[in-house]
């Protein structure tokens, strides 16, 4: 079974997050993070699949979280999905730049979810 970890600050969207990805009936198991700092500590112990990743968080940004991430050797080909309401060019380029596999906007859009999560072979 796959696992992916949801990592915002609001848990409303984390569980909008986890139920879109529950509505295109894949079986996974759910970690979740209200900051880069907690998911830090979440894939120092726990094997992950897919990281979808806010931007806008306390104690860690998920920007800086991504370009720590991409640094260790060992989640370098880890898919890891921007889910943010950041929509300016810019955002979306300096996050492909620092790593990320891809982007969505928010309101997140379940036909655009699945076409970017189908990729991954879930």
């Amino acid at each position: 079974m796959k696992r992916i970890l949801v990592v915002d600050d609001s848990r409303i969207m984390r569980t909008i997050v986890k139920n879109t990805f529950l509505g295109l009936n894949i079986p996974c198991e759910f970690l979740e993070a209200g900051n880069g700092v907690e998911a830090l500590r979440l894939i120092a112990e726990n094997s992950v699949d897919l990281i979808l990743l806010d931007w806008n968080m306390p104690e860690l940004s998920g920007i800086d979280f991504l370009k720590r991430v991409r640094t260790l050797d060992s989640y370098k080909d880890l898919p890891i999905i921007m889910v943010t309401s950041e929509a300016a060019k810019y955002n979306v380029i300096e996050a492909l730049k620092n790593g990320a596999t891809d982007y969505i906007i928010k309101p997140v859009n379940e036909k655009i979810f699945a076409e970017k999560i189908s990729k991954f072979n879930f």
